[in-house]
């Protein structure tokens, strides 16, 4: 049984990224478009694995990832998504529950495997994905731990999993739950290629079911199909009560109904990998938001978060996130 309270409960595709630093040439070589999310199939999964024979192997996918930026920012975090039963889904579930994340999804015990992300970085610190989603896509509403739900703060829901009907049905049944029990429901669009195939389901949750939701600009300005980012925030708060909008270099903005506030970026010497910048955004602001503090200190430690990551290689933060915010200030 899970505790009284989580901070944060999510849902969403449990993968295991491969992530390696390459050069540009290397995308030429294999077709991969760069900066975006490529779905792939287990061959062609096999293949870059196999050429990125040196990758670094992390537990990962983005509301898992922003679950290990919770709890390492002291907050209390569960999980559901679903594993194969096979070595690299028991890599996920022992990595992730030593993160502190309270997991418990039963596994499945047929093809196809754990899902895996293959991220190819660049030099420029931008990173490419190509994922096989195998096993995580075979979530299903019976995998929806209700009682878990029911004890998070705010349920954490990622795009990623509307790519199978069985997954976005697990996906609204969790939602239904946490506002039957009346708990925020946040949401993550994911990835503009996400957006694109799905842009009416995610824009009818929106409307109907989601009290925080979280994009990029590319991803937002797609939602809407708007010509301009201003275009598309008039469009979202008439939508949503709160969005937060990151900006890469040129920090997020902080939306509500009422009000937009700007929140710089936190600098970093050098940006070594991208991967992970916006589910660490998340971590930080839905923790901040969780512990009720203004929605400028919930995106300025969304911003710390995101810069530690970037800072290394790798999705999950390497640097204790709760004594880096007490350094710089931050009430956790």
């Amino acid at each position: 049984m899970p505790v009284e309270h989580y901070d944060i409960v999510a849902v969403g595709n449990a993968i295991i990224d491969l992530i390696q630093s390459v050069p540009e040439s290397f995308l030429i070589e294999e077709g991969i478009p760069k900066d975006a999310t490529s779905l792939i199939d287990e061959a062609r999964a096999d293949h870059l694995t196999a050429r990125l024979s040196g990758a670094i192997m992390a537990a990962g996918g983005s509301a898992a990832n922003t679950m290990t930026g919770v709890t390492s920012l002291g907050g209390s975090a569960g999980y559901i998504g679903k594993v194969a039963d096979d070595a690299l889904g028991e890599r996920f579930r022992t990595e992730f529950r030593a993160a502190g994340v309270h997991f418990e999804t039963a596994p499945r015990h047929a093809p196809p495997g754990t899902a895996r992300s293959i991220i190819a970085v660049t030099p420029d610190g931008h990173r490419s994905m190509n994922t096989y989603l195998g096993a995580s896509t075979f979530l299903a509403p019976d995998d929806i731990d209700a009682d878990l739900i029911r004890a998070g703060e705010t349920l954490f829901l990622e795009g990623y999993l509307f790519d199978r009907d069985e997954a976005k049905a697990a996906f609204v049944h969790a939602a239904e739950i946490a506002r039957a029990a009346g708990r925020k429901v946040s949401l993550t669009l994911s990835d503009k290629f996400c957006v694109d195939r799905h842009r009416d389901s995610f824009k009818h949750l929106v409307a109907g079911h989601i009290d925080v939701l979280f994009a990029n600009e590319a991803e937002i300005i797609s939602l809407y199909q708007s010509e301009t980012l201003e275009a598309a925030i008039a469009a979202a708060r008439e939508a949503c009560p709160l969005i937060a909008v990151t900006r890469s270099a040129e920090g997020s903005l902080v939306i509500t109904r009422h009000e937009i506030i700007a929140v710089p970026a936190m600098p970093v010497t050098q940006v070594v990998d991208s991967t992970g910048a916006g589910d660490q955004y998340a971590a930080g602001f839905l923790f901040a938001h969780a512990r009720g503090r203004p929605l400028a200190e919930c995106g300025a430690l969304a911003s710390l978060a995101a810069a530690e990551v970037i800072s290394h290689v790798g999705p999950r933060p390497e640097t204790n996130l709760r004594a880096l915010a007490l350094s710089n200030g931050f009430r956790v």
